[in-house]
């Protein structure tokens, strides 16, 4: 795989547009944060997003996004590489937990009333919408709906016949990317939000897919931290993946 030296997008990817300004940080409150939005003209390929993927960017709606904060380096890009994930004991018990109890449905990601409220319940329940309130409709198809990949997908874990969890991801050439999932806070006993992750490893697996990006982690951050349980993993530092174990 082709690693960028730098934070830019392919060179044969047009830009239509960037929006570049501070503002208070999502992920540590008392923080600025810098996250320049690029907007493609057309379809990012499976390939251009493998290249932008391994230089750290990040995707959302139609966006494409990075980290370029002043002074902080805390956001960290996350990836695993499934040749080498550790299936622990503890991670099958979750896997197979979850296969046994849920009904899994992959297709392109849609817009439902019931996943509108699914989504504002785990945003509100865990005191993740930052005071900004609950999405609207225009919210959530901007958000997991609308893409500027070329694929797409949305994972859906039914408990009987109950949406109780739901999973975005974009799929490149070489690698499945966690854009967000949500679930039901009122299930948490079948881990909902690790059995996503395992999922996705185990999908990149059966597919010869060598990466499964996880988004950023930020040690400060309880709702991002859980991802270092994910080993052995690499974290995009200093424009370097560094192996951890």
């Amino acid at each position: 795989m082709q690693e960028l030296t730098e934070h830019r997008t392919p060179t044969s990817l047009p830009i239509l547009t960037v929006i570049d300004n501070e503002h208070p940080c999502s992920y540590l409150p008392s923080r600025t944060a810098r996250m320049p939005l690029v907007v493609p003209e057309r379809l990012i390929s499976g390939e251009e997003f493998d290249v932008m993927l391994a230089g750290g960017m990040r995707r959302s709606g139609r966006f494409a996004y990075y980290t370029a904060c002043e002074g902080c380096q805390a956001c960290e890009p996350v990836r695993i590489d499934v040749t080498k994930f550790r299936w622990t004991d503890s991670w099958r018990r979750v896997l197979n937990r979850g296969d046994r109890m849920l009904r899994i449905d992959v297709g392109p990601p849609e817009f439902s009333e019931e996943r509108l409220k699914l989504f504002n319940l785990h945003r509100g329940l865990r005191d993740l919408s930052n005071g900004d309130g609950d999405y609207a409709a225009y919210d959530y198809e901007g958000f997991l709906v609308d893409s500027c990949c070329l694929l797409t997908r949305e994972i859906r874990f039914y408990l009987q016949d109950s949406l109780v969890a739901v999973s975005v991801i974009d799929v490149g050439h070489r690698s499945i990317s966690a854009v967000y999932t949500y679930f039901d806070p009122a299930h948490s006993k079948l881990s909902l939000g690790s059995y996503s992750v395992l999922k996705q490893i185990e999908m990149a697996q059966i597919n010869d897919l060598p990466w499964v990006y996880l988004g950023l982690y930020v040690q400060a951050n309880s709702h991002l931290n859980y991802k270092s349980r994910f080993k052995p993993q690499q974290r995009y530092i200093n424009s370097k993946w560094v192996d951890f174990e």
